[in-house]
């Protein structure tokens, strides 16, 4: 802790959050240390982290920080009431009263606080860790299998968007991986689902100076089929790959590699570039012309060239056509991540295929989680669950596809 002579981290946190809340990024900037305002400038606040808080909507008087030992710093804790939710701001005070770490969550964030969504019925299925790999790259997984004991069954390997994700995919306070592994398995259906690569490996995979989306997403999902078809209680030939967002996109791809694969499952998977895909996410969190250019250019060039580079040609819904596996296309139509314009490229593409089904949902967001009016960052702090709907979609066309 800091002693009463040395700066009060108290005070530093609250001026720090009064200054975050007041847009007063230049003054902001300047409590930072050297390192983090070499990670975190004025321009990232202003752009990225900006609309996220604006979008919060109005924020009520915070109380008094607590403050948390963290080795030779003290980390000033203030629980912040919005309109559209609780958050929970941490900054890091060195023994200088600099401000060397900041960072925001949803309120009680973790693990602990999932609850079951009322479409999944635990009795029905049950659980066991498998491991995905067995070289370097090795990963942890859960196979969620249904316990009737009626036979072999269909099985979906789910894949993740973007980011370092963990098997549940979890996103601000949801768990759309974990909603879709139980309501599936209670229909019949069993799922596997695992740690991403550049969560389990973030430094070895941050290091590669040749990334691409083939060693951050494609390989793991083509072992992840092939050890699903492996388990006892799964029917061989009947294993589909359930990609969201990222995994969608590059679904084709694993299906390429993949022939085996029964249908591919696609939830708001993008049809466009990146380049165009971050352009409308960054217009539609209030971002315009030049502003908007530097931020999209910005997170771009923290890619490697070579990512990026591989993805220059990539056409999903082009090279969809020609897979003769059977597909299904789900899109939300208050996502603003990945937009109606996506879905209607995949509908054009897929047009006259008889074993391609398409269907849009009016109130679901990017986690297929129901909401009214725009669809904003903060919508994921607020718990929800994948609708149940979805389930029953993929459910049922799971049973039907041949």
């Amino acid at each position: 802790m800091q002693s009463q002579s040395g700066p009060d981290p108290s005070a530093v946190g609250r001026r720090a959050l009064n200054l975050i809340l007041a847009g007063r990024y230049s003054d902001l900037e300047e409590m930072f240390t050297a390192e983090l305002r070499s990670q975190l400038t004025e321009e990232t606040l202003r752009t990225q982290i900006g609309p996220q808080i604006r979008a919060l909507g109005t924020a009520e008087r915070p109380g008094e920080p607590a403050l948390e030992p963290a080795g030779s710093m003290t980390v000033a804790v203030m629980r912040v009431k919005f309109a559209s939710s609780t958050i929970d701001w941490r900054f890091t005070v060195n023994s200088e009263g600099k401000i060397a770490g900041l960072f925001f969550q949803p309120e009680d964030q973790g693990g602990d606080e999932w609850q079951r969504p009322a479409y999944s019925r635990p009795n029905a299925f049950r659980e066991r860790d498998l491991t995905i790999g067995d070289g370097p790259w090795k990963l942890p997984g859960t196979l969620t299998v249904p316990s009737s004991g009626g036979g072999a069954v269909p099985a979906v390997v789910l894949v993740h968007g973007s980011g370092p994700l963990d098997r549940d995919e979890t996103v601000g306070a949801n768990k759309p991986f974990r909603d879709l592994a139980e309501g599936l398995a209670s229909r019949g259906i069993a799922v596997l689902r695992y740690e991403k690569r550049t969560k389990v490996y973030a430094s070895r995979m941050g290091a590669m100076k040749d990334l691409t989306v083939q060693q951050e997403t494609i390989e793991d999902g083509v072992k992840a089929a092939a050890l699903l078809r492996q388990q006892p209680e799964v029917a061989s030939r009947r294993v589909f790959l359930l990609g969201h967002s990222l995994g969608g996109y590059v679904a084709p791809r694993i299906a390429q590699q993949d022939p085996r694969l029964a249908g591919l499952i696609l939830m708001a998977a993008n049809a466009r570039p990146l380049d165009e895909v971050l352009a409308d996410q960054l217009q539609w969190m209030g971002l315009t012309g030049t502003e908007l250019d530097k931020a999209k250019a910005r997170i771009l060039e923290a890619l490697p060239a070579s990512y990026t580079n591989d993805l220059n040609t990539y056409d999903p819904a082009e090279e969809s056509k020609n897979l003769s596996i059977p597909m299904l296309i789900l899109q939300g139509e208050r996502d603003y991540q990945v937009r109606m314009k996506d879905f209607n490229l995949w509908k054009a593409a897929l047009a006259g295929r008889w074993n391609a089904t398409l269907r849009s949902f009016p109130t679901l967001n990017h986690l297929f989680i129901a909401g009214e009016g725009k669809s904003v960052p903060a919508e994921y702090a607020q718990a929800g669950h994948v609708d149940g709907e979805v389930i029953e979609q993929i459910a049922s066309w799971v049973a039907r596809a041949r």
